[in-house]
């Protein structure tokens, strides 16, 4: 077993930040604050949008890091600008994780055989080309586990190679993904269930604290399922979205928690990093949009302790 066992330095991170919050870093350039949109004019630019995001998630990572064990950037975000989008992707991958946060890559790659292996080297690995100045990967990805085991394995060997994690969507918060994850079968269970009981035959050994590198995500709108989901999984970690924007509830993620507080992660993207065009934060983010971003960590921090508590 690895040291630095991911699910060990995950919980680890969760106790010391005394919090399971994960900000989420999903930039749109529409919403950036002004400040950052000068010079970007009335047409996108590549090369000007890429740099505007840098700055962007660059401050959002220095001004949640004190508070929060995680972060979860979202390559799609990224993606759409090609590769000067790519480059910033692992430019703030690589800054999260040098200021000793755990990163969360949320690539929802899948494929099968050698394939699934390449996206397992380029999306999780950290990097073995000398050249090469973005070489940290990030602690963990998102990955889609409905191809079966063939498509998974190669994650989770690699995961395995590196002291790294992989979340398997099991039960997601979209409102559409009850035409397939809820359809019953034999026996009446759904479907997602059987997602369920193939990631915990698939799982690795846990860690110190009792969890395994193989964590699962669950939307935090699905109400019942998180409970039955940690019956099913007792040794995952659950990555739940849906808070904040999404209307998720704390109190149906609370069974997905023991009673140190581990077990979970809760990722809130939208309410956080764009808080700075809430009401609520208005006078703040009037002096200094980085200060709107402060308090809403600092608050959802909070409402999650009430209801979560980290023993």
């Amino acid at each position: 077993m690895f040291a630095n066992h991911f699910a060990d330095r995950l919980c680890n991170a969760i106790q010391n930040k005394q919090t399971p919050l994960v900000v989420g870093i999903d930039p749109v350039v529409e919403q950036l604050p002004p400040e950052l949109l000068t010079g970007l004019g009335n047409h996108l630019q590549l090369e000007s949008t890429a740099n505007a995001f840098l700055e962007f998630g660059r401050s959002i990572i220095d001004v949640v890091g004190p508070l929060v064990p995680a972060v979860k950037i979202n390559i799609a975000y990224f993606e759409r600008y090609h590769s000067p989008g790519v480059r910033v992707y692992r430019q703030l991958v690589r800054h999260a994780r040098k200021a000793g946060l755990i990163v969360i890559g949320d690539v929802k790659r899948s494929d099968i055989g050698h394939t699934a292996a390449q996206y397992a080297l380029g999306q999780l690995a950290d990097s073995q080309f000398e050249d090469c100045d973005e070489n940290l990967g990030p602690d963990a990805i998102t990955v889609n586990a409905y191809l079966g085991l063939d498509g998974i394995k190669p994650f989770l060997e690699v995961a395995a190679s590196c002291g790294k994690g992989i979340f398997a969507l099991v039960r997601t918060s979209n409102p559409s993904a009850t035409e397939i994850q809820e359809i019953p079968l034999a026996g009446g269970h759904p479907f997602y269930l059987h997602m369920a009981g193939l990631l915990s035959r698939w799982a690795d050994q846990p860690g110190t604290h009792g969890f395994c590198n193989l964590g699962a995500v669950v939307g935090a709108t699905t109400g019942h399922a998180v409970a039955e989901l940690r019956a099913t999984l007792p040794a995952s970690i659950f990555l739940i979205p849906g808070i904040g924007a999404q209307g998720g509830s704390l109190e149906d993620c609370k069974p997905a928690f023991d009673s140190r507080g581990f077990g979970a992660v809760i990722s809130a993207s939208r309410s956080i990093i764009f808080s700075y065009r809430d009401p609520r934060y208005k006078e703040l983010a009037s002096a200094d949009w980085r200060r709107a971003v402060e308090q809403a960590t600092i608050d959802q921090k909070t409402q999650i302790g009430n209801i979560i508590p980290i023993g």
